[in-house]
């Protein structure tokens, strides 16, 4: 199914990392920070780049890297998801949260090879626990219409909660190790075992 909605990817990486205790853009799993490394990932593939940042990061981003500034409407991942979309709201995105530190070119190309622009969305899942991964997704631009209406409604801020309840088209990457979330320092030290050549 072909698409007449060009395809941006944005990289989150306005969240506080709390849990981590540092910034997850910034922790290096290869030669560059993480929030980098998965820009240039996304700029392979997509027809433009971004990195979702807060106001507060403008000042530590070089000019090389497009960007968007959270409008802060919103709380957690919708904030930097509604503001890609206010900023385009023509184009579909490939979102990618900054804490995937195992995600790599090849899945994002079965992503967007499997890409289903009838569908709110097309989101990755592990077939162990088929839920959509919101943050590892391409977001059709209904999605967000959509989406808006899930929270003036009152259904909460959970982007996985909004597309496990709308009609998604659930991706299965090939190499399961892709979704790894790296949030904690022991996330850290796994996803480093499995980088290390």
């Amino acid at each position: 199914m072909i698409s007449n909605a060009k395809l941006y990817g944005i990289v989150l990486s306005g969240g506080k990392s709390t849990r981590m205790g540092e910034d997850k853009g910034l922790i290096k799993y290869r030669d560059l920070p993480q929030r980098e490394y998965l820009y240039q990932l996304l700029d392979e593939v997509c027809d433009r780049t971004f990195l979702s940042i807060r106001s507060d990061q403008v000042s530590e981003i070089s000019n090389d890297f497009n960007t968007i500034v959270d409008n802060d409407d919103y709380r957690g991942p919708y904030n930097g998801l509604l503001s890609a979309h206010a900023a385009y709201p023509e184009v579909a995105w490939l979102v990618l949260a900054c804490d995937l530190p195992l995600m790599d070119k090849n899945a994002l190309e079965e992503l967007i090879a499997a890409r289903n622009p009838d569908k709110i969305a097309s989101a990755f899942a592990d077939p162990e626990n088929p839920l959509p991964e919101p943050l590892c997704a391409i977001w059709e631009p209904k999605s967000f219409r959509q989406s808006l209406d899930f929270l003036q409604a009152g259904n909460g801020t959970c982007p996985r909660k909004f597309l496990i309840n709308a009609d998604v088209n659930l991706v299965f990457p090939k190499n399961r190790e892709v979704l790894l979330n790296a949030n904690s320092q022991i996330d850290y030290e796994q996803a480093l075992q499995k980088i290390a050549p």
